[in-house]
């Protein structure tokens, strides 16, 4: 079994390995679709026998990496994380360059991921924490792509819990979102910010099963920040920028890295360049800061690889 030992338990690496996953991923699988799993002295462990079984019943059909369809000239298609920035740049590139039309899918960062591979979008939208605890997106294009894509920064920004203004029942963190008088909305699995918080779950002391509304989701931040601004929940992962907008407390989880990701041999096209391009201008240097929560001093970088253009 690819070198898995061969235990009655597996470890979340043995389990990352078995399922070809990210080993965040395997936490939302915990919270998420039921993977058997125990925690011990604040250990994860996972019986193989029930894993298995777990694997047997929830075998989809896997779609291979494809060229797929991708537009002519004069139309960008973006896929991936929602983010309240990139809406707002993709209106003012819109102003800028109207014989380009784009069009944003938001599935969050895992079906960007996805949608890239598939060749149903130029661009890919994704801010995937890595198991070092560190870095953003890279292993994830690896496990996901054929070959490395072209990696350009979008910015960094502040993701946590919006909480309502003056942070009326005393939340502080994680921990809390497990007492009984505490309601929360969620975000989608394979969101970014769903598997942030389902590895601060994991870290914690709590299980998701203790957290009412844990199974409840909003497709963006921005509903999520209202379902809070309403009274509706008393809490939801989301970024700070919703907070600003909204009038709510927030409180910090971590900076976190937002990237944007290109096939290589898409990379020069007129629209792609295009839309690199705005990142370095003023309008959207202005337009960025008018957003709490938000660092662009790498915005517009090529992360990955350093030399790519000579390369072509």
């Amino acid at each position: 079994m690819n070198g898995i030992q061969s235990g009655k338990f597996l470890t979340t690496k043995e389990v990352a390995k078995l399922l070809h996953v990210n080993d965040k991923m395997v936490y939302s699988l915990v919270n998420e679709k039921g993977l058997p799993a125990t925690k011990i002295t604040g250990k994860w462990l996972f019986p193989r026998r029930l894993v298995e079984e777990w694997l047997e019943t929830n075998i989809l059909n896997y779609r291979k990496p494809g060229v797929g369809y991708l537009a002519d000239e004069g139309v960008l298609l973006l896929a991936g994380s929602d983010d309240l920035l990139f809406q707002r740049t993709l209106s003012l590139f819109h102003r800028k360059n109207p014989e380009i039309t784009g069009f944003f899918a938001n599935l969050g960062s895992m079906g960007g991921l996805k949608s890239l591979r598939r060749g149903q979008c130029h661009i890919g939208v994704c801010h995937l924490l890595q198991d070092d605890n560190e870095e953003y997106n890279f292993d994830f294009a690896e496990q996901e792509l054929e070959k490395a894509p072209v990696f350009v920064n979008f910015s960094r920004r502040q993701q946590g819990l919006l909480v309502q203004k003056g942070n009326p029942k005393n939340i502080t963190g994680v921990a809390d979102l497990a007492r009984n008088d505490i309601t929360m909305v969620n975000r989608p699995l394979g969101t970014g910010t769903r598997l942030l918080l389902d590895y601060e779950i994991a870290r914690s002391e709590i299980s998701s099963r203790q957290i009412a509304g844990y199974q409840q989701e909003a497709s963006r931040h921005l509903d999520a920040g209202l379902d809070v601004f309403d009274g509706r929940v008393d809490t939801a992962p989301a970024i700070q920028a919703v907070a600003g907008i909204l009038g709510l407390d927030f409180i910090p989880l971590r900076w976190e890295r937002f990237d944007l990701l290109i096939l290589r041999d898409r990379f020069f096209e007129r629209g792609i360049q295009s839309f690199i391009g705005l990142l370095h201008e003023k309008p959207f240097r202005d337009l960025a800061a008018t957003f709490k929560g938000y660092d662009v001093s790498l915005c517009g970088k090529m992360l990955f690889p350093d030399n790519f253009e000579q390369e072509e």
